[in-house]
């Protein structure tokens, strides 16, 4: 299959849209599907391209914790994290076009998943600790607060999804429920809270007043999220209990 046909398939092969961010679907998917569609004509299996994201993606992580900030280093952990990102979605869309997803590459991209969320805050506390001119030390807790808020809400959203109770399908295997069509405004509201959007916070790099503006910022959003996916989320497993 060549890189147009690969493309094409890959098109017509999309998870639903429901619950995800403008961003992932206008921006994060395509970038992936073209990855996909390459990593298809190189031979390249979903489990590679996991690896691959979690190395491009450690690569801009270790930037931030050991480089001191500039522009130069913001545009480069930009296009590292973001390119690790597609790529992270492209190790899905690739399994799906090869018919090989598997529960072991599954448990790859989340524990890869794990791993970049909790390490991206941690490169920051040590970048803020390194080379930032912090007012107080009470900054050196920013992080940690970001880190668990943003943990929370990956470990919260996957376990309520395990542990709500699936409809049984009907007996042409279809789903006894159609998906209710994808919400635009939904789709806004996620922005603060989706990766791809936190990316464009190391743009700011190049000014220490800008860059904590805008963690802040994000951060005070993640903690919002936080209490509002619990309380939802409590609330639908409890409903189906």
């Amino acid at each position: 299959m060549t890189f147009g046909a690969a493309l094409s398939e890959l098109r017509k092969a999309q998870k639903t849209a429901k619950g995800v961010s403008l961003y992932s679907r206008y921006v994060n998917r395509p970038l992936g599907r073209v990855f996909a569609a390459g990593a298809y004509v190189l031979g390249l299996r979903p489990n590679h391209v996991t690896l691959l994201s979690a190395a491009v993606t450690s690569g801009g992580i270790a930037t931030v914790a050991l480089v001191r900030p500039g522009w130069g280093p913001a545009l480069a952990v930009y296009a590292l994290l973001v390119v690790g990102f597609a790529l992270d979605s492209a190790d899905g869309q690739l399994a799906r076009l090869r018919r090989e997803s598997s529960a072991a590459g599954e448990w790859l991209d989340h524990v890869v998943d794990c791993a970049k969320v909790t390490a991206v805050h941690a490169a920051v506390l040590v970048s803020f600790y390194r080379f930032f001119d912090l007012s107080s030390d009470a900054w050196l807790l920013l992080p940690l607060g970001f880190q668990l808020a943003a943990v929370l809400i990956f470990c919260g959203g996957l376990l309520a999804d395990k542990l709500k109770p699936k409809p049984a399908p009907l007996p042409d295997g279809t789903p006894a429920l159609a998906p209710p069509p994808p919400s635009r405004l939904r789709a806004v509201a996620l922005l603060p809270v989706d990766y791809g959007v936190f990316c464009l916070v190391f743009l700011l790099l190049g000014s220490e007043s800008a860059f904590l503006a805008g963690y802040t910022a994000l951060a005070a959003a993640a903690a919002l999220f936080l209490v509002a996916f619990m309380a939802k989320w409590f609330r639908e497993l409890s409903a189906a209990s």
